[in-house]
């Protein structure tokens, strides 16, 4: 792999967020204040500002690397993994939404796997798997700053993650079992 590759703006954004994700954790493992919790939350969003640029910047720049296709979802899927293990500790209902997460995640990967060996694969991510980002991250920012939230809503924010966690799931496992049956994808 090339030098210029391996070091592109995009990849260096998609290293600068992997390695954030350890200061994230520990910032928001020691956080007692509304500052601290609000300081986690900054590290957060420098995180997902780093993602957007990578990606804008790889688009926008012709920067797309074989490399970057590969490190920038595994960058988020490190992060998404962190802040469900985080919010676990403080809200036991978000186990459910963590292992929904994990199985969206392995069956994607596998079919993933699958489609490449079959010399078919997405490009990009689908606008439900956007938008169910889009979703995960605000809920995750709010309990984040609300670290006394009551349960309840804590609870909702959740469902409301869950619910479009797996509509997204739903539509891909649909786009990759056309995909992989030779009809070619399938945007639902």
């Amino acid at each position: 792999m090339k030098f210029r590759q391996l070091f592109s703006i995009p990849n260096l954004l998609c290293y600068f967020r992997i390695l954030l994700i350890p200061f994230f954790a520990y910032s928001y493992l020691h956080a007692q204040t509304s500052a601290d919790y609000l300081g986690t939350a900054l590290i957060l969003a420098v995180m997902e500002c780093s993602d957007f640029l990578d990606g804008f910047i790889a688009r926008r720049f012709h920067m797309m690397t074989e490399l970057g296709k590969i490190i920038d979802p595994i960058a988020d899927k490190l992060l998404q993994l962190t802040l469900l293990l985080l919010i676990v500790i403080r809200h036991p209902f978000a186990s459910l939404v963590l292992i929904l997460f994990l199985i969206k995640e392995a069956s994607m990967a596998v079919c993933g796997l699958v489609s490449i060996k079959r010399k078919c694969r997405l490009d990009g991510a689908l606008w439900c798997g956007k938008v169910s980002t889009t979703v995960f991250y605000v809920c995750m920012v709010l309990l984040i700053l609300f670290p006394g939230i009551d349960s309840v809503w804590a609870n909702i924010l959740l469902c409301v993650t869950a619910g479009f966690l797996l509509y997204s799931f739903i539509i891909y496992m649909k786009t990759y079992y056309h995909m992989l049956r030779k009809d070619g994808p399938k945007h639902f």
